[in-house]
């Protein structure tokens, strides 16, 4: 058993540590449910090698697993993959083919799809679109009557999905809208055949086979203790389950928490707040399963005590070397430039996290900073002629059968858990959390800005407005105090918190706290966006759209003045 009392650190032998479990991992499929929790066995033992705590949670989760798939067309049988949660129809799905080239966004990856109401009648039909296998594609086109839909991946290579809009366990309520058609997808030559025979009015059999229902998994969690605040902590969190034995993704991720947690256990006397680390399962099989069953068990800890979130999806990849674009909250962007600046030597800037990658804590108000750190260079993919994926540091292998040894990079490894620990360290140890609230007012004020330009005369956002401006003058008052020492760091730490159990919501989620929205995108400000849309309306019923953002823009600065009176209420004590 290693021993790291000593508090000095090593960071070639815990990047080797680090490189085996990745090897390790790289010979154990951990996609179907048993798969996965011997996945967790093989990493606990690794933890437990190192001399780290590790409590390991089993619970149920409701999970679809991908059998089998194919579509059969004139005369021929194209291979195909089903993904997770869609409908399982083993007998298969007839109907006519109908190609919507214009169902699809801007890449393969786009999850803001364009208006399904400007699309021809699909009803009854089998409906091929470009891309990847998406549930606001799927979702849409269910929507309009569709009986089947076939995605197109960009290349050679067939990419496993999942078209759920539930994001973790679904409520009673939500089962409705679990996928009640079949979908599956092909490569781009199956789908160049499919889409001549959809022109010359042919039609389609999709089959899937999927074993859907409860199976029981496993949740490591590796705790940290800090020194001065121990109940309070960051947390780093990334999928162990993969589809096949996924060493990019998110094998390489599992890894990086083992070095980052092998890191921070022998600096653990410097940390004063607490680091926790934590290995999902239920990441594609699950919506995010494990993530959201964390955040729903431990939510009155997560609330009163998590001051932010890291997740690690995809590092250590080959290629990966670019470090240009992190997703972030923006009270984090000037922390997570500093730390990327610092273990990099790069430049980098944030832009707004997905719904996605176990992005799971914003609806109980949790700053987050990175999914994926580095990624391969624009010349790298332009050079390999691949198209943008999700994962695997950019590597086409991405949820395939070829994401195998040959995506790990053991340099990039090694830098990613230096990014990583860098950046636990920073968040753990600061005497005043590296958080900025200046940033997120200025964000706010744009896009309030944008949103009153498209609403025109129409709807007038100028209340909201005023509302952030306020709230900036009072975040800059704030900050001010805090640098001059004016604000005791306890105080400060303690604002700064409650700020963003109020805002991150306000600007990642469309429902109620302790609650997780659907698994699609969401805008900034939600509340407000509608008057992006007020133009689509008539006469009779702009009236309706109007009410709805009277509203939105009540909880908007309802919102504002709650966290500027909280900013307020630390200076003034």
């Amino acid at each position: 058993m290693d021993n790291f009392d000593t508090g000095v650190a090593d960071p070639a032998r815990d990047a080797d540590a680090a490189w085996a479990l990745v090897e390790a991992l790289s010979t154990q499929p951990r996609e179907k449910p048993q798969d996965a929790n011997d996945g967790v066995d093989l990493i606990v033992r690794h933890l437990e090698s190192a001399g780290l705590p590790v409590t390991v949670y089993e619970f149920e989760l409701y999970l679809s697993a991908p059998i089998h798939a194919e579509v059969r067309a004139g005369g021929e049988t194209f291979r195909a993959k089903p993904p997770a949660f869609c409908a399982s129809r083993p007998d298969g799905v007839t109907a006519p083919l109908i190609y919507l080239p214009e169902a699809g966004g801007g890449t393969p990856l786009d999850r803001n799809p364009n208006n399904a109401s400007a699309l021809p009648d699909v009803a009854g039909k089998i409906c091929l679109i470009e891309g990847f296998a998406l549930p606001n594609f799927t979702a849409g086109l269910e929507a309009a009557g569709a009986v089947g839909v076939i995605a197109i991946n960009p290349g050679d290579r067939i990419h496993w999905g999942t078209v759920s809009t539930i994001w973790g366990t679904p409520e009673p309520e939500d089962l409705a809208r679990l996928p009640k058609i079949p979908s599956a997808a092909v490569n781009r030559a199956s789908g160049d055949a499919l889409i001549a025979m959809a022109r010359e009015g042919g039609s389609a059999t999709v089959v899937t086979e999927l074993e859907t229902g409860w199976a029981p998994q496993k949740l490591p969690v590796v705790e940290i203790p800090g020194t001065e605040s121990p109940e309070k902590f960051v947390l780093i969190h990334g999928h162990h389950d993969a589809w096949d034995v996924g060493v990019g993704d998110n094998g390489t991720g599992n890894a990086c928490m083992l070095g980052v947690a092998r890191r921070l256990w022998g600096m653990r006397g410097s940390l004063k707040r607490s680091v926790r680390l934590a290995w999902w399962p239920g990441h594609s099989l699950g919506r995010y399963g494990g993530s959201a069953w964390f955040a729903d068990h431990f939510a009155l800890d997560l609330n009163r005590n998590c001051v932010v979130h890291m997740n690690c999806d995809s590092p250590g990849c080959r290629d990966a070397v670019d470090y240009s674009s992190i997703s972030l909250t923006a009270e984090t962007e000037s922390a997570v430039k500093q730390i990327v600046r610092t273990v990099t030597g790069q430049e980098t800037k944030g832009k707004r996290p997905q719904r996605n990658s176990d992005y799971t804590f914003s609806n109980i108000g949790i700053s987050g900073c990175f999914s994926a750190s580095s990624m391969i260079t624009e010349e790298t993919r332009q050079k390999h002629g691949w198209y943008v994926v999700g994962g695997c540091g950019g590597n086409i292998a991405w949820h395939t059968e070829f994401d195998q040894m040959e995506v790990a990079d053991r340099e990039v490894l090694g830098r990613d858990i230096e990014l990583y620990t860098e950046a636990a360290r920073h968040f753990a140890s600061a005497d005043v959390l590296p958080i900025d609230w200046r940033a997120t007012a200025a964000e706010f004020a744009a896009t309030v800005a944008r949103y009153d330009a498209a609403a025109g005369e129409a709807f007038d956002l100028g209340p909201a407005a005023e509302a952030v401006a306020s709230f900036a003058k009072v975040c800059e008052a704030f900050h001010a105090a805090v640098d001059s020492g004016a604000i005791p760091a306890a105080a400060a730490n303690e604002a700064m918190t409650a700020v963003a159990r109020i805002l991150v919501p306000i600007n990642f989620v469309r429902g109620q706290r302790f609650t997780h929205d659907p698994a699609l995108n969401t805008p900034q400000l939600p509340v407000i966006e509608p008057a992006l849309r007020l133009s689509q309306y008539g006469p009779d019923t702009l009236g309706f759209a109007k009410a709805q953002l009277v509203r939105g823009q009540n909880r908007l600065i309802a919102a504002l003045e709650e966290a500027a009176e909280r900013l307020a209420r630390a200076g003034a004590a």
